[in-house]
């Protein structure tokens, strides 16, 4: 039977009590009224603040939202749980300070329609747009990346990192119970399980708000590359022909 919830989406949220809330309002505001029917699930992944109290005060006034709570502070681990709580026929996870506006979905639907099973938004595409751009010290160990990670698991994938990702729910059911990695590599993962499984994978351009407090530090870098080494050796080695066991978690 086909899923009733036309559109899942998915927020991974960690210390995110001052800039969620305006990203629910954003994004109810451009869904509420319309003709897709959909849910709002934000995973609340061990923050320290009080984001998961304002997430359930919202849930009285904000419609279809879900929170979840899970008690650590990994984004990989977040999307996962979303994605597979999620009952969407498309499942999309997008960041918490919305510098991706979920009005870019309807620039992806189409390629779904064409018969794509991931469509990620990429600040790489020629027709993007970066308001403000990336600092110049920021996008060179970030092309660097990128050749890196193409030559080893995702050749002709540009941008990996964009936090706007949308998947069928097959594609999402099937690709996230086989995914591993919690940390920042999870993206890269994500991607080369898709095309190890046969999906096609369709890059879109971006209006993306660059935010200038963004918290991701220089590190992240190396330890994407290094998961995408792991990514690499598990891949040939069959890690992934059985899917991890996951934790419990409580949704309300």
């Amino acid at each position: 039977m086909p899923s009733k919830i036309g559109l899942s989406i998915i927020i991974p949220a960690h210390n995110e009590a001052k800039r969620l809330p305006q990203t629910l309002l954003d994004v109810e505001h451009k869904l509420v009224g319309g003709n897709r029917t959909y849910e709002i699930l934000v995973v609340n992944n061990g923050s320290t603040d009080n984001t998961g109290e304002i997430v359930a005060k919202m849930a009285a006034t904000v419609k279809n939202l879900k929170l979840i709570e899970l008690p650590v502070g990994n984004k990989g681990n977040a999307v996962r749980h979303g994605m597979l709580v999620a009952q969407g026929e498309y499942r999309l996870f997008m960041d918490a300070d919305n510098a991706t506006s979920i009005d870019h979905f309807d620039r992806m639907l189409p390629f779904f329609k064409e018969g794509y099973g991931a469509v990620i938004c990429s600040r790489s595409h020629k027709d993007s747009r970066l308001d403000p751009p990336q600092p110049f010290y920021r996008q060179i160990p970030g092309k660097i990346g990128n050749l890196i990670i193409q030559a080893l698991v995702l050749p002709g994938i540009w941008d990996t990192q964009c936090g706007f990702k949308a998947f069928t729910g097959e594609a999402a059911e099937k690709v996230f119970r086989l995914s591993k990695i919690n940390g920042w590599g999870f993206d890269v993962e994500i991607l080369a399980l898709a095309k190890k499984m046969g999906y096609r994978v369709k890059e879109v351009p971006v209006h993306w708000i660059n935010n200038l407090d963004s918290t991701v530090k220089a590190s992240a870098y190396l330890t994407t590359l290094w998961d995408t080494l792991r990514i690499r050796w598990w891949l040939w080695s069959g890690a992934y022909n059985s899917p991890p066991a996951l934790p419990s978690v409580d949704s309300g």
